[in-house]
């Protein structure tokens, strides 16, 4: 078996004796390279070459974005049926902040215990067992692993982004930091959004909207956040949305989002969590995320289920 490890040194929690042990650990199991990034986008071109060549498996060690960008380099373009069985199947040890991707597959944080659960993982493959496959979401113009998001959800990431820019560390409260400023800062503007969903008429007077390929949404370090807890890697697009910016309304929502067993409601809330595809529109455009990272500003647009894209080495599936 033949795999590629692709490693970004920038990220969060990676470190040079993990690196180094998790290339240990594997030599003695598969035929390995590995490959460091050094620029935005760099996972991509690694990615699609490693495919080009015949690999069986890309490790991803780095955050969520590391990953989105090692999806896009080993899966067709958008608006292509992607055929799973050819491409590399893609395995995630945690080296990011979130690391939500991976979680939501069952792999642990910790990159010491997600390397023994990687390589459990690839006994079992040899002796037989098929790898996992996902549903991911076409975003038009790239691939979406877990979430994306229009309006104050994409102007949070971009301000984070901001700051990491200045050389500030990413944490979870730093994040908490911004969102409530840039929620607060929403709170003060007319709505600009419009849903287009399946079978209904386009839902207006829309201040921002989550959708969702799996689920926890995210997690504040080590508590897991949700907003379609229903929706799952085998099911289709969760939507999450808001008529009102109503503050004690919204509290109500994350108090529900952040609890051990949540019951999302409200009568401000557009939520569902197995869609087939949703349009967002706006009057103007608007910040765009995809997995938490800034993907600019958008008038429109299209998130759609594909099922059965991917490939990956992670646990079996849990039942709902």
């Amino acid at each position: 078996m033949r795999a590629v490890l692709i490693v970004n040194p920038n990220a969060t929690s990676t470190t040079p004796a993990g690196r180094d042990l998790l290339a240990h650990a594997l030599e003695s199991r598969v035929t390995l390279t590995v490959a460091h990034t050094d620029h935005r986008g760099h996972a991509i071109e690694i990615a699609r070459d490693a495919a080009r060549d015949g690999v069986d498996v890309l490790i991803v060690h780095g955050g969520d974005g590391t990953v989105n960008e090692v999806v896009n380099g080993v899966l067709p373009t958008c608006g292509t049926r992607p055929d799973a069985a050819s491409a590399p199947a893609v395995a995630v040890v945690p080296g990011g902040s979130a690391n939500v991707f991976a979680r939501a597959l069952g792999i642990s944080p910790d990159p010491i215990e997600a390397t023994n659960q990687l390589v459990d993982l690839l006994s079992d493959y040899r002796k037989g067992r098929p790898w996992r496959r996902i549903g991911l979401m076409d975003c038009g113009e790239r691939w979406g692993v877990f979430t994306a998001g229009m309006g104050v959800d994409g102007d949070v990431v971009a301000a984070v982004e901001a700051q990491r820019a200045k050389g500030r560390k990413v944490t979870a409260g730093r994040y908490i930091r911004v969102a409530v400023r840039q929620f607060l800062a929403s709170a003060r503007k007319e709505p600009e959004l419009t849903l287009h969903l399946p079978g209904i008429e386009p839902i207006t007077g829309v201040h921002f909207a989550f959708v969702s390929n799996s689920s926890p949404w995210t997690y504040a370090n080590t508590r897991p956040v949700w907003t379609n807890p229903g929706t799952t890697f085998e099911t289709g697009l969760g939507v999450f949305a808001t008529t009102s910016m109503n503050l004690w309304a919204n509290l109500r929502l994350v108090r529900q989002m952040v609890a051990k067993n949540p019951r999302i409601t409200g009568k401000h809330l557009i939520r569902n969590d197995d869609v087939s595809t949703v349009t967002v529109t706006s009057d103007t455009p608007v910040s765009c995320q995809i997995d938490g990272d800034y993907a600019g500003l958008r008038e429109s647009v299209t998130f759609t289920a594909v099922p059965d894209a991917l490939c990956v080495v992670a646990p079996p599936a849990k039942p709902l």
